[in-house]
């Protein structure tokens, strides 16, 4: 089976005063996390931003994050040029891009920068939303909707956060590219576009520095026998190296 992989991806989450910029509604918060070949890498970019305006009560109902919080963060200015060094080129994944893209690009430009690569046509965006929309047609697909649908556990989720969500979406992600157990192998020889982001994968991608696991022996214990006697002699864990 086909599996359309980016190389290296973004997901990345918004929090904001509110839905239009148009009407004075500025961003607040930004969470990012890198993925390598659907694999997290542990990297993170993760800011609060002082919008210089107040928060409607709708608005901090959503993510609780009130003005006088916000009051001695940076400007967006201020940690603009290392929100775009970490995300560079490389694909975004967001789940309703339009919302998200359209906060940041303002803000970029009110800073006087350029707008996002990733919004040009050959440039590397996946909306979540827009993929889930197409393969369950008939919904819900919000976020929290999708994390019941995959077994993801979000019950920390009891406010929105940008960086929570960006998790959140990451396990979303990788499953609807074809799911957490096949997204650690790619097709031998498949080549792998996503938004302009190709990639011909030949081996399974390593680590340069193998993470310690979290899983302790009786976990590990119940999964060797989970593959042993629920997914046969043909599943894709036996040929991962050990």
């Amino acid at each position: 089976m086909m599996i359309e992989i980016p190389e290296r991806s973004i997901v990345l989450d918004t929090e904001t005063t509110g839905f239009k910029t148009a009407e004075g509604h500025r961003l607040v918060e930004i969470g990012c996390l890198e993925l390598k070949n659907l694999i997290p890498t542990g990297k993170e970019f993760h800011v609060y931003i002082n919008p210089e305006r107040d928060m409607p009560e709708g608005a901090f109902k959503v993510h609780g994050l009130s003005i006088e919080f916000l009051s001695d963060k940076p400007l967006f200015d201020q940690v603009a040029d290392d929100f775009l060094e970490f995300v560079g080129n490389d694909v975004l994944v967001i789940h309703n891009a339009p919302f998200d893209m359209g906060f940041l690009n303002y803000e970029l430009q009110k800073s006087g920068r350029a707008k996002l690569k990733q919004t040009t046509p050959n440039g590397g965006l996946m909306d979540t939303l827009m993929a889930a929309r197409k393969r369950y047609p008939t919904g819900p697909n919000s976020l929290d909707a999708l994390c019941r649908r995959f077994g993801i556990d979000n019950s920390n989720r009891t406010l929105h956060g940008a960086l929570l969500d960006s998790e959140l979406l990451a396990e979303v992600y990788m499953e609807l590219m074809g799911g957490r157990q096949t997204s650690f192998m790619g097709a031998a020889g498949s080549n792998n576009t996503v938004s302009g982001a190709t990639q011909t994968i030949t081996e399974q991608p390593q680590r340069p520095i193998k993470l310690d696991s979290l899983l302790t022996a009786d976990e590990l214990e119940k999964h060797q026998v989970f593959v042993k006697e629920e997914l046969g002699d043909q599943a894709i864990w036996h040929k991962m190296p050990q």
